[in-house]
């Protein structure tokens, strides 16, 4: 299976083979050699879920991130290939019936559309809060501005990825609904919502994965910051997981010495360029192309800033987390934020409670150096903000959550500390009630003020 093209020589890590670009997706799933040796009950159940959720892997995945021999357990197998678990029993069974019957793709499809209306595709108000407005009431396309400081920016060219994560929270980007999609190419829009809020600090360019974008692409959206209209605008971050799912893209592709120049010119210019890395596990970071890509980005000046969620399945384990903080912290990354599963998609499969979470986090903090206790944590991306479990404690008898804002829609909110009454099952913020008798959290009248009428 390995598409071996030629070879790199790095000064540290010595020969590495590198490949051409090799995917697969729903259609093509039966191809793939590596799980031919599978039950078939299994692979009929990748099947029946990859009808209704994303399914993209890429070879690099295959050959050198999952342990074979540790399948269907392997936590990249988990990451990357549908489980029959990842839909709920009556879902699963309503698109099984259809593979049995040898339906054709019409009536997959639209099955598939039914099922994913129960899944909230776009979760915490994306579509409904976030997307902000021209002086003449229109939405802009492809811009999210939920914080003050922070603007995020979908480039249409970015909006898929190397291969797909099972627990995305933007699956909906992936599944060909333009009416779910968040997305833009126009670059003018862009510049001219930044030109018109001088308290931007930061633009997050994000997807999708923009590192999917070829270099003169991605270079449209970067080279004009560098003009002094945007000096407000201190810090470029970009999202990305291709450190993990494709790290030729800072090596061997034909276009990487281009992005690595861009990202310094960034760097020289003055602004401080953040490579948002999305990792879940340490054996993302355990071949020589990932440290070499990580090398490579680290010699632009670009800082690396590394976050993920909590999933049970995956890293539901304070040793995991451990590990692969201290693993980022050898590399040069800083470790950033452990979120909490988001309500969307496959959350059933891979929620973990409030309180595990928070202990899951605790023991792991308490596992390393004070280098990699950067990471904020267990966080949960909702509606009203980034609510931070900081942790489980009695006051006047009762049992409590301790909870604040790290961002808030209303930056007051942030650092506030509040209280909720412990439930052992809570998963995310809207299960959690307020303590000590209280009927509302002393947000949510303003947050509801916020929301636009039914």
């Amino acid at each position: 299976m390995n598409s071996v093209l030629k070879f790199f020589r790095d000064p540290d890590l010595g020969t590495i083979e590198t490949r051409g670009f090799k995917v697969f997706n729903e259609r093509t799933l039966d191809r793939i050699d590596a799980i031919r040796h599978l039950p078939e009950e299994i692979q009929f159940d990748m099947r029946v879920v990859a009808s209704v959720l994303p399914f993209r892997v890429n070879e690099y995945v295959i050959d050198e991130l999952i342990d074979w021999s540790r399948v269907p357990e392997d936590p990249i197998f988990q990451l990357t290939f549908p489980q029959r678990e990842m839909l709920a029993p009556e879902a699963f069974e309503r698109m099984a019936e259809l593979h049995r019957q040898g339906a054709d793709r019409a009536q997959i499809s639209a099955l598939a559309w039914q099922l994913r209306e129960d899944l909230n595709p776009h979760p915490a108000g994306q579509l409904e809060l976030n997307r902000p407005r021209d002086p003449e009431g229109s939405v802009i396309d492809g811009l999210q501005h939920k914080y003050r400081e922070t603007v995020l920016f979908f480039p249409s060219q970015g909006q898929t990825c190397h291969s797909y994560c099972t627990f995305c929270f933007r699956w909906a980007q992936f599944v060909g609904d333009k009416g779910l999609r968040i997305a833009s190419n126009q670059v003018e829009q862009l510049l001219g919502y930044l030109r018109a809020h001088r308290n931007v600090s930061d633009l997050l360019i994000t997807g999708g994965d923009p590192m999917v974008m070829k270099t003169r692409n991605l270079a449209q959206y970067l080279e004009p910051l560098l003009a002094p209209e945007y000096d407000h605008v201190q810090s470029v971050r970009i999202g990305t997981k291709a450190l993990t799912f494709w790290p030729y893209r800072f090596v061997t592709d034909n276009d990487a010495d281009d992005l690595l120049r861009i990202l310094e010119r960034m760097v020289d210019a003055g602004k401080n360029v953040a490579i948002m890395a999305h990792y879940n596990h340490w054996q993302e970071l355990d071949t020589p192309i990932a440290r070499a890509a990580i090398r490579r980005l680290r010699e632009t000046g670009a800082t690396l800033r590394a976050q993920g969620p909590l999933l049970a399945n995956i890293n539901d384990d304070s040793a995991v987390w451990a590990r692969l903080w201290r693993e980022q912290v050898k590399l040069g990354i800083h470790p950033y934020y452990m979120f909490v599963e988001r309500d969307t998609g496959a959350r059933r499969y891979f929620e973990v409670p409030l309180a595990r979470a928070w202990e899951i986090y605790r023991d792991a903090m308490q596992s390393v150096s004070g280098l990699a206790r950067t990471a904020r944590g267990p966080s949960m991306s909702a509606g009203p903000g980034k609510v931070e479990v900081q942790g489980v404690t009695e006051i006047h008898g009762e049992k409590v959550f301790v909870l604040r804002f790290v961002q808030g829609r209303n930056p007051d909110w942030v650092q506030r500390p509040f209280f909720a009454r412990f439930d052992p099952h809570a998963t995310w913020l809207d299960q959690l009630r307020p303590a000590f008798g209280e009927s509302r959290f002393f947000f949510e009248d303003e947050f509801g003020s916020m929301k636009p009428a039914a």
